[in-house]
């Protein structure tokens, strides 16, 4: 009970609780979870498609940057063994296919320049480039979205040699 200013008094009362018979609720609870059942189905089928196509990019995307990554390590290591003094293309192209292999990424093609390394002088640069088509390094099957797309790669470093 509440006392107002005026001295009246007055009193609270909630609102009667609708109880419902377990006989009536039942059924149209049940009722409806068989009908949000099968609209769940309905969202499922139409987010479903969509998330899946977001994953498989997500994957392809990845790959795409671990390949290339590779690619970056095996041209950076073909220069590094073009730059020494004794060193030949053979021992260059030898050192990134070897790196590749490793790597488990086959299909590459390695160009060294200069052609003649035992020609070049202290200070001259020596370049090594990778590519490699993507779809010999894609995980699904037909990379489309992508066409005929080369990885290509290029390392360059100055020649450690005696003049």
């Amino acid at each position: 009970m509440l006392s107002g200013s005026s001295g009246m008094r007055m009193q609270l009362v909630s609102p009667p609780v609708p109880t419902a018979s377990p006989a009536r609720g039942a059924p149209n609870a049940r009722r409806r979870r068989t009908s949000r059942r099968g609209a769940t189905l309905v969202e499922f089928a139409a987010v479903a498609p969509v998330f899946f196509l977001f994953l498989f990019v997500m994957f392809e995307f990845g790959r795409l940057m671990m390949v290339e990554q590779v690619l970056t390590n095996a041209a950076r290591e073909g220069a590094r063994r073009g730059i020494l003094e004794q060193s030949t293309m053979v021992e260059v192209e030898e050192a990134v296919n070897e790196y590749l292999a490793r790597k488990t990424i086959s299909g590459a093609t390695v160009n060294v320049s200069p052609a003649q390394l035992n020609k070049v002088g202290f200070g001259s640069p020596v370049t090594v480039t990778v590519s490699v088509p993507y779809g010999a390094v894609s995980w699904l099957p037909a990379p489309r979205y992508v066409g005929e797309a080369n990885l290509l790669v290029q390392s360059v470093m100055r020649a450690e040699r005696p003049e």
